[in-house]
């Protein structure tokens, strides 16, 4: 994620009969707009191009943490109480999250309390205390997050495989941080990192729903009138030579496993299909490992497949949670379906259902104010514009069976396999070979 090309101050892109909206000010700031006629609700987010890619080994965690902090206090709402009150008051949806590469907070609130959810959102993240006494206090809250995180497996696993894949690097750390670098953290931290990242030319409101002038005034009146500043973007990530398995021991009767390849960065011109290729794995109760590991074979619970990826790198992998007692069989079932994709080419009639898959799960996914807004407010941040809905179908529909042969080849070759795994194991050569 980088500083994006300046562009007109106004895009329209439509998806449907409605449309999506970017406007710049003149600080820098956008406002994207993704109206919906017929809705009663609207969705304020406001997303920030930072996250844990962008912190130093000394930082790491501290997105995640400023996140919280947050949420404690403002001068005209000193307390998490008195925030929180105000937004109960409209009977609003209210919460934010922090990813690798962007960091958001949003409410949904009906449209006549639109005015409200966009003045304590701009008092919040404009105007937030980050008293030191509720830094102090937050940080054992977060302590004790990370340790529900590493005892929820599935929760877990992701981190588990990204330093697999991505070693020591910036990608391949726990969004969350450590327990040093959270307990290190003052508040000089968190205003620093606040004066490089939360600048105007890295900063994007969106407005989705019910969408009004008034509405798209106050934003500008809150955002739009901040000194403009711009900020360096981070050093260019750099692949490390990585191991093949990386085994995290736990107790239980179950192995939560990652198996899985390369990846195609965000804008590789072969995401469509990559996106396609996973899909055809394991997208949905009738792909080719739902079918083989869990209906033929009953060895999972659960079982799919997904193109992960990031602006700079990706990967594409199979997730299942299967029986202790037979995970042997397990990985070596997976490996197949993975190999025999490889080799075999996918029968129109299943390259179909494939794209009819992934076009169905994005237009029902984009039905919500607060889905299709985050899905305008990521694309913009990570690509420099809102991804046109149309470009997206288009695209799955133009993938054919020799586009996934070839990524299949590219990305999953028998050479470029990897496992992660979380259960009472620690035999990692007993793992690598099994990928073969």
């Amino acid at each position: 994620m980088h500083p994006q090309t300046p562009r007109p101050a106004r895009r329209r892109v439509h998806y449907g009969a409605d449309v999506f909206e970017l406007q710049r000010f003149s600080n820098g700031t956008r406002l994207l707009t993704a109206p919906q006629s017929e809705a009663q609700s609207t969705c304020v987010m406001v997303m920030y191009a930072v996250g844990s890619r962008y912190e130093t080994d000394e930082t790491g965690g501290i997105s995640h943490f400023a996140e919280h902090l947050f949420f404690k206090g403002t001068e005209r709402r000193p307390t998490a109480r008195d925030i929180a009150s105000e937004i109960d008051g409209i009977g609003a949806e209210f919460n934010a999250f922090t990813g690798k590469e962007y960091t958001g907070y949003y409410v949904k609130c009906a449209k006549e309390h639109v005015p409200i959810a966009i003045d304590v959102l701009g008092d919040m993240l404009l105007h937030s205390l980050f008293d030191a006494e509720e830094i102090e206090r937050e940080k054992g809250v977060i302590v004790e997050e990370m340790n529900m995180y590493v005892d929820t497996p599935t929760a877990y696993l992701p981190s588990v495989y990204d330093r697999l894949c991505y070693g020591d690097t910036p990608l391949g750390r726990d969004i969350i941080g450590t327990k040093e670098t959270v307990g290190a953290a003052t508040r000089e931290t968190f205003m620093r990192h606040l004066a490089r990242w939360y600048v105007p030319a890295r900063t994007v409101i969106g407005l989705g729903g019910a969408v009004t002038t008034t509405a798209c005034s106050l934003v500008e009146g809150l955002f739009g009138t901040l000194p403009a500043a711009e900020s360096d973007p981070p050093a260019p990530w750099k692949p490390e030579p990585h191991p093949r398995v990386r085994l995290h021991h736990k107790d239980s009767d179950s192995l939560h496993l990652r198996i899985g390849g390369d990846g195609l960065p965000l804008l590789h011109p072969d995401r469509y299909a990559a996106s396609v290729l996973s899909a055809v794995l394991g997208g949905g109760m009738s792909s080719r490992l739902f079918t083989e590991v869990r209906e033929r074979r009953g060895l999972a619970y659960y079982i799919s497949a997904q193109h992960g990826q990031y602006v700079e790198a990706g990967s594409l992998f199979s997730q299942a949670g299967v029986d202790i007692k037979r995970a042997d069989e397990a990985v070596t079932t997976i490996v197949a379906e993975l190999q025999r994709i490889v080799n075999e080419r996918v029968p129109d009639d299943e390259l179909t259902k494939a794209r009819n898959l992934l076009k169905g799960r994005l237009v029902l996914g984009l039905e919500d104010p607060r889905s299709i807004v985050g899905f305008g407010l990521r694309t913009t941040l990570l690509e420099g514009a809102p991804r046109e809905v149309p470009e997206v179908l288009a695209g799955y529909d133009a993938v054919t069976a020799e586009d996934v042969a070839r990524v299949a080849q590219m990305l999953l070759a028998p050479e470029k396999l990897r496992i992660a795994a979380i259960g009472p194991i620690d035999d990692e050569a007993r793992f690598e070979a099994l990928l073969a």
